[in-house]
């Protein structure tokens, strides 16, 4: 696994949270930066599952960033306490919400024929019923296909970029130059990333 910086003291925590209530922005970078090796350590908890390590760090890293940006030092003790909290939290929603597109019945698997020997597939039945209800369905399935080739098909800087562009696991969409600062790269490379990203993620699609 990746090293990373070691953790601030309990002094240097207080000096940068701060400077971030003052609005510098390079002391929320420090305090995110700084506290990944706790990110790593919650996910350590989930190696059971079938994501891998990385995959799990970018997802408790957008945690980290939710706790670093709302933390109130004022109402709560140390920032890791509470970051550990959302890291854990950001985590868990991934996952339960991995697990209940995994429960997803294909909707197009034959169940048996029609009067004139026809084969028909549940989509066939509630597309008769309720064609609303089919249109919402089809939006699930697609947005399955999405998360799936999410996982699959981008990298971990491309994986960042998008949930963070287009509010995915719950988050909050950010603009481009919120995506460049998080990530301490440019507006214009963000923008490179997405657009490559997003045509990976559309083959991928395609290909399911």
């Amino acid at each position: 696994m990746k090293t990373f910086l070691k953790p601030l003291t309990p002094s240097e925590e207080r000096e940068y949270l701060r400077r971030l209530r003052e609005g510098e922005r390079g002391a929320r970078d420090v305090l995110i930066e700084r506290n990944m090796r706790l990110v790593a350590h919650i996910v350590k908890k989930y190696s059971q599952t079938d994501h891998s390590q990385e995959d799990l760090i970018s997802i408790g890293t957008v945690g980290l960033i939710k706790a670093v940006e709302t933390f109130d030092p004022e109402r709560a003790g140390r920032l890791g306490t509470y970051a550990a909290k959302c890291i854990d939290n950001e985590i868990l929603m991934f996952l339960r919400a991995e697990k209940k597109r995994g429960r997803e019945v294909s909707l197009y698997e034959p169940i048996g024929t029609d009067k004139e020997g026809n084969v028909i597939s549940l989509v066939d039945i509630i597309e008769a019923e309720n064609a609303d209800m089919t249109e919402q369905i089809s939006l699930s399935q697609d947005i399955g296909r999405m998360y799936r080739s999410f996982k699959e098909a981008l990298t971990e800087r491309e994986k960042q970029v998008i949930a963070m562009r287009y509010g995915l696991f719950g988050r909050r969409e950010r603009t481009q130059r919120e995506v460049a600062a998080v990530l301490s790269i440019s507006r214009s490379y963000v923008s490179r990333i997405e657009k490559a990203a997003l045509l990976k993620l559309r083959r991928a699609m395609e290909a399911f």
